[in-house]
């Protein structure tokens, strides 16, 4: 009797130590990368050279698009800042206003961020470099008692298609991703 109890014990032992977070996880914290893509809602700063009237501050719009002067609506959204710099770089030669011109494009204002589910302050929220799973729920007034801490859902584009990874508190989030916490079942 008392060998088939610890037996069972040690069985249920063993079942709990597999339920427990990985410790072997690979923690990164980073800024969007360089390879980062334009959407609606980033600003971005560009700057040409010896051209007072391009210069400034712009926001993707809906369309996807920035309206620059003397340039005209330039697409933004899914091209890099590089993109970007290279594209008004020629309007600016195939309009003849500039016969070599130095542009300079970067995010000035990343678009938000949602995080949903189970935390206090669902809703969106300003994109910050280095933004962790856990800082966005801290930023959204932190866990409910329903949370369940491990069963969290990334939801964001990757290559032009929407797609949904399973994340963990310090998993990186990027801007425009979907945070969703989880309900924990007991």
């Amino acid at each position: 009797m008392i060998a088939r109890l610890s037996l069972t014990l040690l069985a249920c032992f063993a079942l709990l130590a597999g339920c427990r977070p990985r410790d072997d996880y690979i923690y990164t914290v980073s800024a969007p990368p360089a390879s980062y893509t334009l959407g609606a809602g980033d600003q971005i700063r560009v700057i040409v050279f010896d051209q007072d009237q391009v210069t400034g501050l712009y926001f993707v719009d809906a369309s996807g698009k920035i309206s620059v002067p003397l340039v005209g609506n330039v697409r933004a959204a899914h091209r890099t800042t590089q993109q970007v710099e290279r594209a008004i770089a020629a309007r600016l030669r195939a309009q003849d206003i500039i016969k070599e011109p130095r542009v300079s494009a970067e995010v000035v204002l990343y678009r938000p961020y949602f995080i949903l589910g189970e935390v206090s302050a669902p809703g969106k929220y300003q994109f910050n470099a280095g933004l962790t799973v856990e800082k966005a729920v801290a930023t959204a007034g932190g866990y409910t008692i329903y949370a369940d801490k491990y069963r969290i859902r990334i939801t964001r584009q990757e290559g032009g298609e929407l797609v949904t990874i399973p994340a963990l508190p310090f998993d990186v989030v990027r801007p425009g991703d979907s945070v969703f916490i989880e309900e924990r079942w007991f």
